[in-house]
C-alpha cells in the first residue's frame, strides 16, 4: 500500500477489478480487447460513413456522428487500464491518475446524456413540426446544441472532482470497483464526506435527470403526434425514424439509474454489471443498433465499401 510516509495519506489506489481470480484474468483481458476493438471500429465507421456520404449531412447524422466520437473516448477513459490491469499482479492507479479517470469518466458519460437528448429534440421537431424543421435545425444551431452538450458536463465533472479532492485518504486504498467512480472513491474516505454528498443527491441529479426529462417530453410529444397520423403505414415510418434512438436511450439510461440513483452507501459490487452496461457495452452496441436498423446508413456503407474497392 503505498502512503506518503509524513502524513500517512494514500498516494495511489487499487483496483480490485471484476474478478480477483488468477484464473479469470486472461479470458477478461481477450473479451474486454475484443470489446474495445469493435467498440473503436463500429464506432469510427459510423463517422466515416457519415462524412463521406453527403445524402447523410442532416441534423440527425451530425448528431450521431458526434455520439461516436464521445464513444469512443468514453470508453477509451476505461478500458485500457482495465487490459493493463487484468495483465498485471499489481492492479494500482495513482492518486492523480483517478482523479483523471473520474473527471473523464464524467465528463464523456453526461456528453452523451446531453447528445442523446440534442438527438430525442431533432426527431421532436422532425415529426412535429416538419414544415419549420430546416430553419429550427440549421446548422448554427446544431453546432450549438453540440457545442454545450460536449462542454457543460466538464463543469459539472470538475466540480465533483474538487470536491473529491479535497477529502482525505488515510485508511484503505483498495477500489472494490474496475474503475474509478465516485461512490466508491468517497466510501474509502477517511474525512467528512458531507458536501460531497449533498452536491450529489441536488446537482448530480439535476444533470443526470434534466436530459432524460428532455427525452421523455421530446417521446411524449412524438407520441401524441404519431397517434393522430390516420394512416398504418405514416405511423410506422414515424416510428422507424425513432426506434434506435429510443433503443439506446433505454440501454444507456436504465443502466445509468440503477447505479446512481441510489445513496452512496447502498454501492456494492453487484452495480458493476450495470456499469459495464453504460460505460463500455452500450458504446459498443450503438453503431450496431443504428447501422442495422437505418437504411441510409446501410446503404452509405455500401458506398463506401464500393468506393474503396474501385
Amino acid at each position: 500500500m503505498e502512503r506518503d510516509n509524513k502524513t500517512n495519506i494514500v498516494s495511489e489506489f487499487i483496483l480490485l477489478g471484476l474478478s480477483t481470480r488468477p484464473e479469470d484474468q486472461k479470458p477478461l483481458f481477450i473479451l474486454f480487447l475484443t470489446i474495445y476493438l469493435i467498440t473503436l471500429a463500429g464506432n469510427l465507421l459510423i463517422i466515416l460513413v457519415i462524412h463521406s456520404d453527403p445524402h447523410l449531412q442532416t441534423p440527425m447524422y451530425f448528431f450521431l456522428s458526434f455520439l461516436s466520437l464521445t464513444d469512443i473516448c468514453f470508453t477509451t477513459t476505461i478500458v485500457p487500464k482495465m487490459l493493463v490491469n487484468f495483465l498485471s499482479e499489481k492492479k494500482t492507479i495513482s492518486y492523480a491518475g483517478c482523479l483523471t479517470q473520474m473527471y473523464f469518466l464524467y465528463a464523456l458519460g453526461n456528453s452523451d446524456s446531453c447528445l442523446l437528448a440534442v438527438m430525442a429534440f431533432d426527431r421532436y421537431v422532425a415529426i412535429c413540426n416538419p414544415f419549420h424543421y430546416v430553419t429550427i435545425m440549421n446548422h448554427h444551431r446544431c453546432v450549438l446544441l453540440v457545442t454545450f452538450s460536449c462542454s457543460f458536463p466538464h463543469l459539472h465533472s470538475l466540480l465533483h472532482t474538487l470536491l473529491l479532492n479535497l477529502l482525505t485518504f488515510c485508511d484503505s486504498n483498495v477500489i472494490h470497483h474496475f474503475l474509478c467512480d465516485l461512490s466508491p472513491l468517497i466510501k474509502l474516505s477517511c474525512s467528512s464526506t458531507f458536501v460531497n454528498e449533498i452536491v450529489i443527491v441536488t446537482e448530480g441529479a439535476l444533470v443526470l435527470v434534466t436530459p432524460f426529462l428532455c427525452i421523455a417530453f421530446s417521446y411524449i410529444r412524438i407520441l401524441i403526434t404519431v397517434l393522430k397520423i390516420p394512416s398504418a403505414a405514416g405511423k410506422c415510418k414515424a416510428f422507424s425514424t425513432c426506434g434506435s434512438h429510443l433503443t439506446v436511450v433505454i440501454l444507456f439510461y436504465g443502466s445509468i439509474f440503477y447505479v446512481y440513483l441510489q445513496p452512496v452507501s447502498t454501492y456494492t459490487v453487484k452495480d458493476h454489471i450495470a456499469t459495464i452496461i453504460y460505460t463500455v457495452l452500450s458504446s459498443m452496441l450503438n453503431p450496431f443498433i443504428y447501422s442495422l436498423r437505418n437504411k441510409d446508413l446501410k446503404q452509405g456503407l455500401r458506398k463506401l465499401i464500393s468506393r474503396r474497392r474501385i
